[in-house]
């Protein structure tokens, strides 16, 4: 869900701040053509020894220096060198890390701890970890299961599997493909999604009934991550199958794969609770409540790193693990392949998963994120390979869980799949380009018929060219370092980051506006106009305020001068009550003012405060 500051990539931080910061909920999905090893397949997995070496992964130009095999022990000494100093430095509690290798786990480690006070380690097969909307991939699986067995249709309006009605505000139906692409048109929907810790939750049919977004687009036109649904789709499976969602997801993926740390259910079956990792904000703090998610199956799972490594091996395989089969090897590539994507070449998104192309090899993956857990899943069809990595804290913002998960795994596939991008040179036409180009932009992903539309005013991203040379800057994305990344057009409205190989489009829509492509596969960012931009919008709020406050200021200044110097107010009766009214709104816009930072504040780092009990407010 959720869902970080990380980009740093330029492709995920937006979504994963979703669930650790106030606008935004969690946590989407990554894609891959899945290569099925059939005679692997026959094989359960097992944590391969030093003596089972995969041979390496790619070949090294004979002038470049030698990749280094793709060994456990090298894995090892890898990843070793990497996360115990980013949990350290981030003030983060725990993590564990699987990598799986042709149908073998070939390294499985926690770091940290699970329990601060307790000093109780983290267990690659025990403990437990929110993967937030990693979730998704199940109930993505779990739709896949049932379309197979021909109990739905992708593309038939989702009202045929629903006892309830979702409108057709554009005249055109909502389906299921459009959900798994996220491209129902919803806006975000932030009330509800997570309940209180304590106390019943409210019911998923209720939940998604009582809460049906408006729809800010056309279905099937634009990306625009939602978690709602997400859940609906969970809903669908939940009537179709005939059982509790959680039920369903644990007779028909977790027995088969023999993941048997892991569960929707909330709270954790007895069973499980001395297993589940304790959530931080960060390390040095009080843990915080086992988190309690109202749309369950856009982001309830708790699992262990290896349960997830079993995962990660059956999709690898076509539907595949050991002697069991969770999907058809058509109906896993098919969920594996591209779908949607609002332009042919940047990334796009699968029946679940969203495509995240790297260092010359072809990924699908998805991030999730609560509140306190941040994780991250990757899968390599073309080698076989699967990556899984979670943190159990939020940490400093300076090096959080986002940065440090999109760190450790640009630093495994340039180690084992080094890459550098073609050259490229800036484009005569750069200087004009940037200037078309400069300007706000504001996300697909955001509320707009209520309240919450002022977070996404106040998050819009800023496209600037300082230096007049064609060299972009955005403000929102920087790099590791915590500079500003910069970058360069290498063809026409295409940009690469100067330093890396993340590729930007700013393609031209029908009404004029430009779309900014290529952040992340499940939104994009449209440009508005300047009346609408974060510059001038802060600009009138603050000037407003100084003037408010001023005016006030002033009223009582000027009747102790009145009467220090003797000189009445010599106003007529109209005028002297317009006078007051002026006042009385002032005082009312301050109210307002601080209404809204107290109503910030009570919510920030506690979303489940956002519920119908804040409804007056």
């Amino acid at each position: 869900m959720h869902e970080s500051k990380k980009l740093m990539t330029g492709q995920e931080w937006n979504s994963r701040r979703a669930l650790t910061r106030l606008p935004a909920i969690v946590f989407a999905a990554l894609l891959l053509l899945a290569a099925a090893a059939a005679l692997r397949a026959q094989q359960k997995p097992s944590i391969a020894d030093s003596a089972q070496q995969p041979s390496p992964s790619a070949a090294a130009p004979a002038s470049a220096p030698a990749v280094p095999e793709m060994t456990p022990a090298d894995i090892s000494a890898f990843v070793d060198g990497i996360v115990p100093l980013e949990i350290e430095r981030g003030d983060i509690a725990g993590a564990v890390v699987t990598i799986v290798k042709d149908g073998k786990i070939i390294f499985a480690r926690g770091y940290g701890y699970s329990d601060e006070a307790k000093k109780a380690p983290v267990s690659p097969e025990a403990t437990m970890f929110r993967v937030g909307s990693v979730s998704k991939l199940f109930t993505w699986t779990s739709i896949m299961q049932l379309q197979e067995q021909g109990k739905l249709d992708l593309d038939r309006d989702v009202n045929t599997y629903l006892d309830f009605q979702i409108p057709q505000e554009f005249g055109r139906p909502v389906t299921i493909r459009n959900l798994m692409t996220h491209t129902p048109g919803f806006q975000e929907v932030v009330k509800d999604l997570f309940g209180p810790s304590k106390g019943p939750l409210m019911p998923l049919g209720e939940y998604l009934s009582t809460h049906i977004p408006r729809q800010i687009f056309p279905p099937g036109t634009v990306p625009a991550y939602s978690n709602y649904g997400a859940a609906l789709a969970g809903y669908i499976v939940q009537r179709l199958s005939g059982r509790p969602f959680d039920d369903y997801v644990a007779e028909n993926i977790f027995k088969p794969l023999e993941m048997t740390h892991s569960s929707f259910t909330q709270p954790l079956p007895p069973a499980l609770e001395k297993d589940m990792s304790q959530g931080y904000f960060r390390a040095s703090g009080e843990p915080k409540p086992y988190e309690m998610v109202i749309a369950a199956p856009a982001g309830s799972l708790a699992s262990s790193g290896m349960d997830m490594a079993h995962f990660m091996i059956a999709h690898l395989q076509d539907g595949q693990y050991g002697d069991a089969r969770i999907l058809r090897p058509e109906t896993a590539r098919l969920m594996h392949s591209r779908q949607f994507a609002m332009d042919p070449s940047v990334n796009g998104i699968c029946l679940g998963f969203y495509e995240e192309d790297r260092n010359g090899h072809h990924i699908i993956s998805h991030a999730g994120d609560t509140e306190q857990f941040h994780t991250d899943l990757h899968l390599m069809a073309g080698e076989k390979l699967g990556f899984f990595v979670s943190y159990n804290s939020l940490g400093h913002d300076d090096l959080n869980a986002g940065s440090a998960r999109t760190a450790l795994w640009h630093k495994f596939l340039d180690r084992y799949f080094p890459y550098s991008p073609p050259a490229a040179s800036t484009l005569a036409s750069a200087p004009d380009d940037a200037r078309r180009v400069t300007g706000s932009y504001i996300f697909s992903r955001r509320s707009q018929t209520n309240l919450f539309f002022i977070t996404a005013l106040l998050g819009e991203l800023r496209v600037s060219s300082p230096k007049k040379d064609g060299i972009l800057e955005i403000d929102q994305l920087k790099g590791l370092n915590g500079l500003p990344l910069h970058w360069r057009e290498i063809a026409p409205l295409r940009y690469r980051n100067v330093d890396g190989q993340e590729e930007i489009l700013f393609k031209p829509a029908a009404d004029g506006h430009l779309d900014l492509l290529g952040l992340f596969p499940v939104f994009i960012s449209q440009s508005v106009s300047p009346l609408k931009s974060k510059p001038l919008l802060l600009t009138v709020v603050i000037a407003s305020l100084v003037l408010i406050l001023l005016a006030l200021l002033f009223w009582p200044v000027g009747a102790i001068l009145r009467r220090r110097y003797q000189h009445p107010l010599d106003l007529d009766p109209g005028i002297r009550r317009f006078r007051f009214l002026v006042h009385l709104v002032c005082i009312l816009d301050l109210l307002f003012v601080a209404g809204i930072v107290w109503f910030v504040s009570r919510i920030s780092g506690n979303i489940g405060a956002l519920n119908a009990r804040l409804d007056p407010i």
